[in-house]
């Protein structure tokens, strides 16, 4: 009897995280992303970097948070809720909510929404993030960390296919739980990107092509497409100012710890 009991929580438990899990909704670009761009160190011409110079040299700009800023939207998509009836934070209450929804580990299982992080007086992580940006810029953390992040080391000793080959079942699998994947996308050696996205859906695309949905923190104004070639077996990503497009390596980061 004991032992049934045991099995009986013990499958509880599990249909409770699961049920977590499913009860949150799919990611939507124009109400679960952030509203501000990650600005380039560089100038870019048709994808082609050059130094900046004159007045844009001297502007300040929100620089080198990539990667913090697809953490952030995956943290705020897994443990935080927005409550648009209640009034808004202080400036200093608010930076304590954003802490508490960035320090969780990224990997981890959505919370129910009775466990969540409550931000009173906005609608969804956009709104805040185009309100309050300066408080949020602030407080999820800076970008120099990420160059020095032990998951980097892959992208020297793990450069061939076979190992793109099973960052796309990876992928696939991440998507069908209904889960989100950041990508580092590199072409190191060659320095044309070293970028991360979020990948957060799958679109119909020709036979052998797998075609994704990503929010590309450079590019707040709408989403971006990156797909997986099987006859290439490799990814691609599309062209844009600040890309030349082609053929990218891509590598799970906060997946687990010390992606």
């Amino acid at each position: 009897m004991k032992g049934r009991l045991g099995l009986a929580k013990i499958s509880f438990l599990g249909l409770s995280v699961i049920s977590a899990a499913a009860a949150t909704p799919p990611l939507r670009f124009d109400r679960d992303t952030v509203g501000f761009a990650n600005m380039t160190v560089f100038e870019y011409q048709n994808g082609i970097a050059h130094l900046r110079r004159g007045e844009s040299a001297k502007q300040k700009r929100y620089t080198r948070r990539c990667f913090v800023l697809c953490r952030t939207t995956m943290q705020f998509k897994k443990f935080a809720r927005f409550d648009p009836h209640a009034p808004p934070l202080d400036d200093g209450d608010l930076a304590k909510r954003i802490r508490q929804v960035t320090c969780r580990a990224a990997w981890r299982d959505p919370l129910p929404d009775e466990q969540r992080v409550v931000f009173p007086g906005y609608a969804n992580l956009r709104q805040l993030s185009k309100a309050r940006g300066f408080v949020l810029q602030r407080n999820i953390g800076y970008g120099w960390p990420t160059y020095w992040r032990l998951g980097n080391a892959r992208t020297f000793f793990e450069p061939g296919t076979g190992y793109q080959e099973r960052t796309h079942e990876k992928l696939s699998a991440v998507l069908n739980r209904g889960d989100l994947f950041v990508g580092f996308l590199t072409t190191l050696p060659h320095l044309r990107i070293n970028h991360a996205v979020l990948f957060y859906a799958r679109e119909a695309g020709p036979t052998g092509i797998d075609r994704y949905l990503v929010y590309d923190p450079n590019h707040p104004e709408g989403p971006r497409h990156l797909r997986w070639s099987q006859r290439e077996r490799s990814f691609e990503y599309e062209k844009d100012w600040d890309f030349v497009g082609g053929r990218v390596r891509v590598y799970q980061i906060y997946g687990m710890p010390l992606q």
